[in-house]
């Protein structure tokens, strides 16, 4: 053991992951790495123990047993080709309007996040689809690529999501009452990217101009009816399957995201897209997504455990209260944080990380944990999309690494960041915006 104060520990701890992120190293053993030298500085040897306990309690968590389920549905919808039916069917229901691919893009990528809740398919998929079209028809870079990273990241947002999972076990809140709150605010971003992607082809139609009329005029209104109808219809369904068995109280979390699990899978056999290697591809991939998640957290429970033992918590509470902003500033300033963190590490470990520090800051602070929490899912969508790692920036680049150039990428996704922030502060002035479906629904 040394005696080294709370205030350097804290300092060389956040110093430490920042500099462990920056040489490359994976998220779980920067923080897991850091747990032990801290620990063993605060504790010595017995600090194994205080590990033992908290990945106990992180594995015995019941609520997390969802995650696995939701991510083996989020593959075999992946597989099912859903996605390629639904943007078929909107790109010619909307391709007469300027912007119309785009707009399709943000559709399917919100019914695709309520399917769901993982960023990477979304993405990689609305990609696949959407940029030779784009191509095509001459739309903006920046605004392609921007639309698909924007809409890919609702993913994280609109239930059921993995990271709203997380955030339910780490804030002792119920999973129902958080998806159901996140579902207005996630709508709302989408609302606003429309908006904007609207807007800006209206006035600048080079920016996506509307597909041929001769291609149009080869399908007939039946025909574009009926193809809506098939795409849309089973999506649909699950998503009343999985989010109505919950608001409703008919399954618990774990129970509505096996629910899940079996309506994708009879969805991939209705498309006629079953195969055993796909499935093979669905359980590994699967397998590999929820190692690295729990991975991530165990090393995220062990850092947090030593941070808060050695007083870390109380350093940055006394910080941030002590600025003297009074309510709504300290509360801004939490948001920057989450913001800023936001740009160099993952959702996991933002949350890990700033739920003890911030949730008791803002109980003290009179905020409703549920509402604050979707404030922090609301900002995390800035994770996914602000350099240098913002992963929706890669993934889209690793589509056509040739032809995409990563600068394009970057400028096309600053406005709608500006967005999301704008999304942010009309969820902070309007509460009921997060909590009046809950409270229909569920209260």
């Amino acid at each position: 053991m040394i005696d080294i104060s709370p205030e350097m520990i804290t300092i060389l701890m956040f110093a430490g992951l920042l500099l462990g992120l920056f040489m490359g190293h994976p998220l779980a053993f920067v923080l897991g790495g850091l747990a032990v030298i801290f620990g063993l500085i605060g504790w010595g040897p017995s600090m194994f123990y205080m590990f033992m306990n908290r990945i106990w309690g992180t594995m015995d968590n019941y609520v997390l047993l969802a995650i696995p389920l939701f991510v083996f549905m989020a593959q075999l919808l992946d597989q099912s080709g859903v996605a390629d039916e639904l943007f078929k069917a909107l790109r010619y229901v909307l391709g007469q309007v300027r912007g119309g691919i785009l707009l399709s893009v943000i559709v399917v990528s919100t019914i695709f996040a309520a399917c769901t809740g993982i960023i990477g398919a979304s993405v990689v998929t609305m990609g696949l689809l959407a940029v030779p079209m784009m191509r095509k028809y001459g739309y903006d870079k920046k605004m392609s690529y921007g639309s698909i990273c924007a809409g890919g990241t609702l993913g994280i947002l609109i239930p059921p999501s993995i990271m709203l999972v997380v955030m339910a076990s780490e804030a002792t809140l119920s999973v129902g009452k958080l998806f159901a709150a996140a579902v207005v605010p996630g709508l709302i971003l989408a609302s606003l990217y429309l908006l904007y992607v609207a807007i800006r082809c209206f006035f600048k139609p080079e920016l996506g101009p509307p597909i041929s009329k001769e291609e149009r005029a080869g399908v007939t209104t039946g025909q574009i009816a009926m193809m809506v109808l098939k795409s849309l219809v089973p999506p649909m369904i699950l998503i009343l399957g999985v989010l109505g068995s919950l608001f409703f109280g008919i399954a618990t979390p774990t129970e509505a995201s096996g629910v899940g699990a079996f309506l994708a899978f009879v969805m991939v056999l209705a498309y006629r897209k079953f195969t055993w290697r796909g499935l093979y591809r669905a359980v590994i991939q699967t397998a590999k997504i929820n190692t690295m998640v729990i991975i991530i957290l165990c090393g995220a429970t062990c850092f947090t455990g030593v941070f808060l033992g050695v007083g870390g918590g109380d350093v940055v509470t006394d910080f941030v209260l002590g600025l003297g902003l009074g309510k709504w500033g300290t509360f801004w300033v939490m948001m920057a944080i989450v913001f800023i963190l936001g740009m160099f590490i993952d959702w996991i470990g933002i949350v890990l990380i700033c739920f003890p520090i911030f949730l008791p800051i803002a109980k003290q602070l009179g905020f409703d944990p549920l509402w604050f929490v979707v404030m922090i899912a609301v900002n995390l969508q800035s994770s996914f999309l602000t350099p240098p790692f913002g992963y929706a920036l890669f993934y889209i680049k690793g589509i056509d690494p040739d032809r995409i150039d990563i600068k394009d990428v970057y400028r096309g996704i600053i406005p709608f960041v500006a967005l999301m922030l704008i999304g942010l502060v009309i969820c902070a002035l309007l509460p009921q915006v997060i909590m009046w479906l809950p409270d229909v629904l569920i209260d």
